[in-house]
């Protein structure tokens, strides 16, 4: 039900906002988009509503509508559906769906690595990797970014990616509860649930992906995770809709670079600090390095994310992916040539 009112929001939004509907918009319009962000209140997407609290959108001149989706897997079928013009996800998606034929171009790096934990249950028997094998791993939603780094640790631990069971658990409250009932023994997750859980003592952290150090031991090297992405004919038909778009993401980068965690918390909603702010504050302390002070794509992190996929994807054929249509920094560049 909460999901078919995302949907009859987004239509109304498109309806009422004309989204998408228009062409391409001229150089001295106001803009109206729609983002969807796969989880609002995760620390690795919060560009998004900070974006938001600070007023760059407005200040960009561009009318933007954030729509929040729990997965990342619903998020893009949203954006491919034409209910909302862009995702704010993780780039592996760009290549997934290459490799299906659809063509989608991210246009801002919001975060250099995943941000994202394997956790294991304190109760589970899980010492290692080669442990993931038969057992249940929460992930946000099937066919998420979550299930494809699931798939790959598996993989790494000497398994393949149908030597376990997914299941789509969300995160936050419904994936810690998920836990407390022994529904699942692991789950690939983000800030604040990671926290939450080793708090609480349910869980601790097997794999760490939420810094530069950890995400080259566990994926082999740079893996841009969070973005903003859109499909490339909308982007080539919308260019000075995304350009403010971007513009604005990229102060809100720059922002995070130069103001505390402390403040950076103040602006976000009260409620994604889930009753306890010195937690949320303590997670996004130790989060801060993982966002892009740039937005500008790492030069070896596409071939990273594309051997992660083609590990555990057996119908993704790495040969026949191009990877330079998979992401663009015009938009970054100039962004922050305007900011200069």
């Amino acid at each position: 039900m909460q999901r078919g009112l995302v949907w009859a929001a987004a239509a109304l939004s498109v309806l009422l906002l004309g989204v998408g509907a228009t062409g391409p918009v001229g150089a001295q319009a106001q803009p109206k988009m729609s983002i969807m962000v796969g989880g609002l209140e995760k620390i690795i997407y919060l560009p998004a509503m900070l974006t938001q609290q600070l007023g760059y959108f407005k200040d960009a001149g561009v009318n933007m509508t954030l729509f929040d989706e729990g997965a990342g897997q619903s998020a893009e079928e949203e954006m491919i559906a034409g209910r909302v013009d862009g995702v704010v996800g993780f780039y592996d998606h760009t290549i997934d769906l290459q490799a299906k034929g659809k063509i989608l171009q991210a246009v801002v790096i919001l975060d250099r690595v995943p941000g994202e934990a394997m956790v294991v249950s304190n109760r589970s028997g899980i010492k290692s990797l080669a442990d993931l094998k038969g057992k249940r791993i929460g992930v946000t939603g099937l066919g998420s970014s979550t299930n494809f780094l699931a798939s790959f640790l598996v993989t790494k631990g000497g398994g393949d990616a149908t030597q376990y069971t997914p299941l789509a658990v969300g995160a936050g409250n419904t994936l810690i509860a998920a836990m407390q009932q022994n529904r699942i023994d692991a789950a690939v997750t983000t800030e604040p649930t990671v926290s939450r859980l080793a708090k609480i003592g349910l869980a601790h952290v097997l794999v760490d992906m939420r810094t530069a150090a950890g995400t080259r031991g566990a994926l082999g090297g740079t893996y841009p995770a969070a973005c903003l992405y859109m499909k490339t004919d909308f982007v080539n038909s919308h260019k000075d809709a995304v350009q403010r778009t971007v513009t604005a993401f990229a102060k809100t980068l720059q922002y995070l670079q130069s103001h505390t965690p402390a403040e950076i918390a103040d602006k976000m909603p009260e409620d994604y600090y889930v009753g306890d702010k010195p937690l949320y504050l303590a997670a996004l302390t130790a989060s801060m390095n993982m966002f892009n002070p740039t937005g500008i794509m790492p030069s070896d992190g596409p071939p990273t994310v594309l051997k992660v996929l083609a590990a555990f994807e057996k119908d993704l054929d790495p040969n026949k992916i191009d990877l330079k249509k998979t992401y663009t920094d015009e938009f970054v560049h100039t962004a922050m040539a305007t900011h200069k």
